[in-house]
């Protein structure tokens, strides 16, 4: 059974939709689900039943993070690199009208500026005293997309060009200047306690097949069958930047979320699932591959993801094209494997590619690991109407509309964060 829609889905905006529509197509398709079971995330491979939070920290979770290695995402390089180094490149203490300290960190990968490397491009609340508590996520193309601010420079390094943007032959334009922008309110994070953190994921690695030595994963030897992707790349960067944030006195590294949309949600949630530094994961339409169910066959197949997109994965990922049901793990155990953290699964009605259904069964199938280490769960069993917020240690909302990031994605997300985080105090604001 192939999946449903086109992959050109995975590149469209979204646009607000009557929820009723979008539901009632989904549940129509929803016959056409075969079959399928999933494994139990409390279950070792040999059979032997996990019962404790000791045995779940020593014994299943290592297990679990050690099949998605080999099986999707690949084998991560370990750790800090011995030679990685922070440049201070800007630091702009006026920035957004007085309002927030602007910073641009080089993040050497190597020690050097001719190396492999990417910028952090960081906003802290100048109204909040002591650390403040940051959402860290990658953008697509470019820090200058996300901001129109015009004194900050165009960068020089590879950019895809999605979301409506140009590029000449992959190369940032002047004209993209604030094209992303609606993705990252920076004034309302700011105006609630948050600072943001974030960079071009194409900095960190092209999202082209054969350039993985372009990134981090040239630091090693050529990739093999179980070794990691341009996914397992990103994650790496998210994770390097983490080392970042703890060297940051204004930054409490405590409190630090870390989010992605659509790919950039698949790394988030791998990068959390490894680093368990990240306070708290944030995962925005991220759909197959990320929290979204597999065996479903519903939206992306691996067939897909494998394919045209294989370079994100292990290539040993291939074997499950078309044969999904021999999947060793489902997506719902990579949910787990953030338990005790909270997280917020963030779907949209209209984005059927990423299976919005999926993703909230996805955070269902976790929930007897958190329930299990008595954090919690999700407070719900049945998929909830948009725009109502299930705010468990496993949250989840469902926004009107097609694939994007919005102003009421931002809105669920520092509502679910300020009870989980305990946000620092901040100004009374009205959106």
């Amino acid at each position: 059974m192939r999946r449903f829609l086109l992959c050109a889905a995975l590149l469209i905006g979204g646009g607000d939709v009557a929820y009723a529509p979008a539901v009632a197509a989904t549940v129509d398709r929803e016959k056409d689900v075969p079959p399928y079971s999933l494994p139990d995330p409390l279950i070792r491979t040999n059979g032997q039943p996990v019962r404790t939070a000791r045995e779940w920290r020593e014994s299943r979770r290592p297990e679990l993070l050690r099949l998605f290695a080999d099986e999707e995402y690949g084998r991560t390089l370990v750790g800090r690199p011995s030679d990685l180094k922070f440049v201070v490149r800007e630091s702009v203490p006026n920035a957004r009208g007085g309002r927030a300290t602007r910073l641009r960190i080089g993040v050497l990968f190597e020690g050097r500026e001719e190396g492999r490397q990417m910028e952090l491009l960081v906003y802290l609340p100048n109204e909040v005293k002591g650390p403040v508590p940051v959402f860290l996520g990658l953008n697509f193309d470019g820090n200058y997309t996300t901001t129109a601010e015009p004194d900050l420079p165009v960068p020089r390094h590879w950019v895809m060009g999605l979301f409506g943007n140009p590029t000449a032959d992959h190369r940032p334009l002047a004209a993209s200047r604030g094209i992303h922008q609606h993705q990252f309110p920076y004034a309302y994070a700011l105006e609630h306690g948050y600072g943001i953190v974030t960079a071009g994921y194409g900095e960190i690695e092209p999202d082209l097949p054969g350039h993985w030595r372009d990134g981090p994963r040239g630091l090693g030897p050529e990739p093999g069958p179980q070794d990691w992707g341009c996914l397992g790349a990103w994650a790496w960067g998210l994770s390097r930047s983490m080392d970042y944030l703890e060297t940051n006195p204004r930054i409490d590294s405590r409190r630090v979320a870390v989010m992605g949309f659509s790919r950039l949600g698949k790394a988030a949630v791998w990068a959390a699932a490894q680093d368990e530094r990240f306070a708290l994961v944030v995962s925005q339409n991220s759909g197959a591959g990320g929290v979204a169910l597999s065996k479903r066959l519903f939206g992306e197949d691996v067939a897909h993801l494998a394919g045209p997109l294989g370079h994100w994965f292990a290539p040993a990922f291939a074997r499950y094209a078309g044969n999904e049901a021999a999947l060793p793990i489902d997506q719902h155990e990579l949910v787990a494997l953030l338990a005790p953290r909270p997280v917020l699964i963030l779907s949209a009605t209209e984005d059927s590619y990423s299976d919005p259904k999926g993703e909230f069964l996805g955070g269902l199938g976790a929930d007897p690991v958190y329930r299990m280490l008595k954090a919690g769960g999700l407070n719900t069993r049945t998929w909830p109407p948009p725009s109502e917020l299930v705010s468990g240690s496993i949250g989840y909302f469902l926004r009107p509309g097609g694939h994007d990031v919005t102003l009421e994605d931002w809105q669920a997300m520092i509502a679910f964060t300020d009870q989980k985080l305990r946000a620092v105090p901040h100004k009374a604001h009205v959106p």
